[in-house]
């Protein structure tokens, strides 16, 4: 296959929000951009919303609170016949006010589920279709956050992450067991979990195949995104005040639009081809503020962690 055509990257959760732009953002840059997504009419108007041709994406769906919709999205993009270029893992699910945890079909935790598990299992399928693109620069990033982290500022809130020795994930994450550690049931603490995993999950993605394959695998915090609808479930004045809060008080609100071309950028750009880094921003909001690698959480950074959770993982979905 030549490359006088188009590369082609999959985004998860590319309807609205930091997905939406980074999908916008890549096809200024020449991408075809497979948008992943629940809602196929939802994401046509989504597209049409931030002026992405026709000509320059695909929808294909995929509920990431589902396995099987997983194995269901990769055969029907097998199905078209399309190289595989990059895959950018963005799409989350912050559920901050049940009281009960929600539940996949297969029974496990849903903010886990679409977050990590789900995630970790289309990179762990969809790396075959990457390694046959004869692509030069092969990418697969997944987002990050900043909350993951207790050294940082906005890390610092509490319940902090605590995945313990992923007992929960050992015992087979169903009912009862709601938390990787197998306590309490916590939905902020499920979601920065799940967001430590997707870092895991990059870092043992480049050791065990950067070498083999040349992927470069990243991760990357782009900014507070405050006025995102991953805050959607969140009380409506959390959602008025927090935007406020973080332009005003911290300085650390970053648009939409600067977001998406932050992943943009770590997608597709040069300066950003180092595998296993987990880039940010800081409070650099301005399209001039330069980016740094960051060093991630101790449990982000934990290689025995990282291998523990990889093992766990693939046998919760069934990856032989």
């Amino acid at each position: 296959m030549s490359y006088s055509q188009k590369p082609t990257i999959i985004i998860t959760g590319a309807s609205s929000g930091v997905g939406l732009w980074s999908a916008k953002a890549l096809a200024d840059k020449g991408w075809q951009i497979v948008m992943a997504c629940r809602d196929i009419p939802k994401t046509e108007q989504a597209a049409a919303s931030v002026g992405i041709s026709k000509d320059n994406y695909t929808i294909i769906k995929i509920d990431l609170g589902s396995l099987a919709s997983v194995h269901e999205f990769v055969a029907s993009f097998r199905a078209m016949g399309m190289s595989l270029d990059a895959l950018l893992c963005n799409a989350a699910v912050y559920l901050p006010l049940i009281k009960e945890p929600l539940r996949s079909p297969e029974g496990f935790e849903l903010t886990m589920t679409t977050n990590h598990l789900s995630h970790f299992l289309l990179c762990n399928l969809l790396l075959e279709d990457m390694k046959k693109s004869r692509y030069s620069d092969k990418r697969m990033v997944l987002l990050g956050t900043v909350t993951h982290n207790p050294d940082e500022l906005g890390g610092k809130i509490p319940p902090q992450p605590d995945l313990g020795n992923f007992e929960g994930f050992e015992q087979g994450f169903k009912p009862p067991i709601s938390m990787a550690n197998g306590k309490k049931f916590e939905p902020v603490r499920a979601y920065k979990e799940s967001k430590v995993c997707n870092i895991l999950t990059m870092r043992e993605l480049h050791r065990r195949y950067h070498d083999s394959t040349g992927i470069t695998f990243s991760s990357l915090y782009p900014g507070c995104v405050a006025d995102t609808p991953l805050f959607r479930n969140h009380y409506p004045l959390f959602q008025k005040l927090f935007p406020l809060f973080q332009k005003n008080i911290t300085k650390g609100y970053v648009s939409q639009e600067l977001s998406g071309q932050r992943v943009a950028a770590v997608v597709a750009d040069p300066e950003y081809k180092q595998s296993g880094a987990y880039w940010s921003w800081g409070n650099r909001q301005k399209k001039d503020g330069k980016s740094f690698v960051q060093t991630v959480s101790p449990q982000a950074r934990d290689d025995s962690k990282a291998e523990r959770m990889w093992d766990l993982s693939a046998k919760l979905v069934s990856l032989g």
